[in-house]
């Protein structure tokens, strides 16, 4: 890659001045040449400014092909009702640079979940055209840091990492502000959809067809975000990618909430090698298709009958679950056949002397003792965190040069969180039905055991219950974990994924969007 070429602007806001200290922090912009200014110290805490802006240049190597790009990390204020400034985002903005008509060209606005996760994760390992220096499976490396992500979708669109209120960067500004502004389903969604409007605006993007991509709990994010722009901003999308999403809002409570964990649990077995050796002599697909069908046609009508299922057909059951699972009849038994998935992870290597990781099973750990009935850590996480939070903050500080004392949260404080009123997954649906262009891609982990890619798969099928959007609608599993691009296999073929379906969701100029 070329040496990153760093210009800087820098714009701070003067809107914002409604105390001293927001006075203070609104300061005149300095010469272009001039590094990234430091917020100083506020009352309790460092001071982000509203609107900054710092620009870098640089190319990457996406399918054997040159890609340059311009990066931009700045903020854009929050607005209130009113008009006032009462937050700022941080962002981080690719753009490429050779294209010669930026109407046709799709822009991805991309945010993680948590809820109170920063934009980091997909921004520096998935999508964009920086990577992390890890291994090949996703553990951490040393020296910590970034390289060049030869699988970027960057070739095919740009995109747009933001981070949340108190996430990354971001904060709130004006401290008499009702923290239920931010902080809830609905809140997220609406303050969230005005700053994504500001921002195609000030971007000139209204004419690129658009993308919502968002994990985790920024599934539910961008399902409501997708009707929110839609019929509150009139911004129409063309696509939708859910990675490893959560339920929804869609209702799964008691013998489907206990079922559909089994897929996950077979997954995580056949990789630990611990099912019996017919199964583990197969090849993983099949298996799943096999305990996917006993699981939708025979564990959920048996758990449905409760304590009346017959003593010959209960042991039937606890036998079969056990074969799948990698755990004790007696085990499956003592738990009424709905072993929860925290015992799983910490009795599937129990004999071992190890756990599993909750978001990715690949991941192995340690506990003071073998009893209990859940691990101690979540192996995974730690993992993850030794890993990128070095990176990202190298990276920002260093290479983008976006110089501020403010630490750069990976999970930030946004509670009490208000999930009242869940009603993403419907709104996704009405979305999709007002448009006929929208189309959704799934993407999903085998072992991760906290959003399962059964339970993914279980909420696509709901989505529309009619199935005449079923044509618009893509799943896709890989064999890793919550986040299924740390393992570089899956890395390529989860962009290569993105790809196509931003391609295939991308109109031909004069084609209608039309039933």
């Amino acid at each position: 890659m070329k040496k990153t070429m760093v210009s800087v602007t820098i714009l701070l806001a003067s809107l914002w001045a409604a105390s001293a200290q927001a006075q203070e922090a609104a300061r005149p912009a300095e010469a272009a040449s001039a590094p990234a200014e430091r917020s100083k110290p506020g009352a309790g805490e460092r001071q982000l400014p509203a609107e900054s802006v710092i620009h870098s240049t640089g190319q990457v190597m996406i399918k054997g092909k040159a890609v340059p790009y311009k990066v931009t990390a700045g903020t854009q204020p929050v607005w209130d009702k009113d008009g006032k400034v009462v937050a700022s985002l941080f962002y981080t903005y690719y753009q490429r640079t050779d294209v010669a008509n930026k109407d046709l060209r799709p822009l991805v606005l991309s945010f993680n979940g948590g809820p109170g996760s920063a934009s980091v994760w997909m921004h520096i390992a998935y999508t964009g055209p920086k990577v992390l220096n890890i291994d090949a499976e996703g553990y951490p490396l040393q020296p910590y840091g970034v390289k060049d992500n030869p699988h970027s979708i960057l070739d095919v669109a740009d995109i747009v990492y933001i981070d949340p209120v108190n996430t990354g960067f971001s904060r709130i500004l004006d401290q008499k502000t009702d923290r239920k502004f931010f902080f809830g389903v609905n809140a997220d969604i609406s303050y969230l959809a005005e700053w994504l409007g500001a921002f195609v605006s000030r971007q000139g993007r209204w004419q690129s067809p658009k993308y919502l991509i968002g994990e985790s709990y920024g599934t539910a994010r961008v399902s409501g975000l997708a009707k929110e722009l839609q019929n509150n901003h009139w911004m129409y999308l063309n696509g939708v990618i859910l990675v490893s999403p959560t339920g929804l809002g869609i209702k799964r409570d008691g013998p489907v909430r206990d079922a559909l964990s089994l897929p996950y649990y077979a997954a995580t077995a056949w990789h630990h090698k611990v099912l019996p050796s017919d199964l583990q002599q197969r090849d993983l697909t099949p298996v799943l298709a096999e305990v996917e069908a006993f699981t939708l046609n025979e564990f959920i009508p048996a758990l449905a009958k409760g304590g009346f299922i017959e003593s010959d057909q209960r042991k039937a059951l606890a036998a079969k679950i056990a074969r799948y699972s990698g755990l004790s009849e007696t085990t499956v038994l003592q738990h009424n056949l709905a072993v929860p998935p925290s015992y799983f992870w910490k009795d599937l290597l129990r004999t071992r002397g190890q756990t599993v990781g909750r978001l990715d099973s690949r991941y192995l750990g340690i506990d003071r003792m073998e009893a209990g009935s859940s691990p101690d850590y979540n192996a995974e996480l730690t993992s993850w965190l030794h890993s990128f939070t070095p990176a990202i903050n190298h990276y920002l500080r260093e290479t983008l040069k976006y110089k501020t004392d403010l630490k750069y949260n990976m999970f930030g404080p946004v509670n009490p969180w208000d999930n009242s009123d869940d009603q993403t997954g419907e709104n996704l649906r009405l979305a999709m039905a007002e448009n006929p262009y929208l189309r959704l891609l799934v993407q999903s982990g085998y072992y991760d055991g906290a959003t399962t890619y059964f339970d993914a798969k279980y909420t696509m099928w709901q989505l529309d219950p009619s199935g005449r959007m079923r044509d618009r609608m893509d799943f896709k599993g890989y064999r890793s974990g919550h986040m299924m691009y740390l393992r570089s296999e899956d890395l390529a073929s989860s962009n290569e994924h993105i790809r196509e379906f931003i391609k295939k969701a991308t109109p031909a100029p004069g084609q209608a969007a039309k039933y």
